[in-house]
């Protein structure tokens, strides 16, 4: 998919901003990671600062999660520090000096705490997440925190597709790809399609 189209309607409503937050939601693997890296590639190359802010940083360590008896549910609305990624987005939105956030560390399954910068000059900011659009507590506390707002649906047959490839491709066989798919990453497609709050702009794919 070409992304200029895109790139220009976030720069076309940005006019005049000192700082302009969009919001990139969807389910799990909708292509949210994709599109927010191709739009901030595009921006930056017209010249414009732009940067991704991935909700991902904010996940609950595995040992919370295991002593919240979680950690099957890892990446479920509920495993997510919440209250943190809220003050961070309410710290962007103000833009009155630079913001550390965390990074997620895939290899090891951890987030790693004030790991980049968001500095003052950087005037468009790509959050990216499952459950930006979320109408249910307390992620719905997010409602107004965005500028623009961009919701990802590919459709359920082609979400189940990506997912159990997902799993495949980290190594591990049909069953015990399909019980990760099946048991935790569909669920969360399920609730994050039949419970979002309405977007500016709707992609079937990406």
């Amino acid at each position: 998919m070409n992304v200029e189209p895109i790139a220009n309607e976030i720069l076309k409503r940005a006019s005049g901003a000192a700082r302009f937050v969009v919001a990139i939601a969807g389910p799990p693997g909708a292509g949210k990671s994709t599109l927010s890296d191709a739009l901030a590639e595009t921006l930056v190359a017209g010249g414009e600062k732009a940067a991704v802010l991935p909700m991902d940083g904010y996940h609950m360590d595995n040992a919370v999660l295991e002593e919240k008896g979680l950690l099957p549910r890892k990446g479920a609305p509920e495993t997510f520090d919440v209250r943190a990624f809220l003050s961070t987005v309410a710290a962007v939105r103000a833009n009155d000096g630079e913001v550390l956030v965390p990074v997620f560390d895939r290899t090891r399954e951890i987030a790693i705490a004030s790991a980049r910068i968001v500095s003052p000059e950087t005037r468009i900011i790509l959050v990216e997440g499952n459950y930006l659009l979320l109408d249910e507590s307390p992620w719905n506390k997010l409602e107004g925190a965005f500028d623009f707002t961009i919701f990802i649906n590919p459709g359920v047959e082609e979400l189940e597709r990506r997912l159990l490839k997902r799993w495949y491709d980290h190594g591990y066989d049909e069953e015990a790809s399909k019980r990760k798919a099946f048991g935790n990453d569909i669920p969360n497609a399920h609730r994050v399609v039949d419970r979002q709050r309405p977007a500016d702009l709707v992609l079937a794919d990406f």
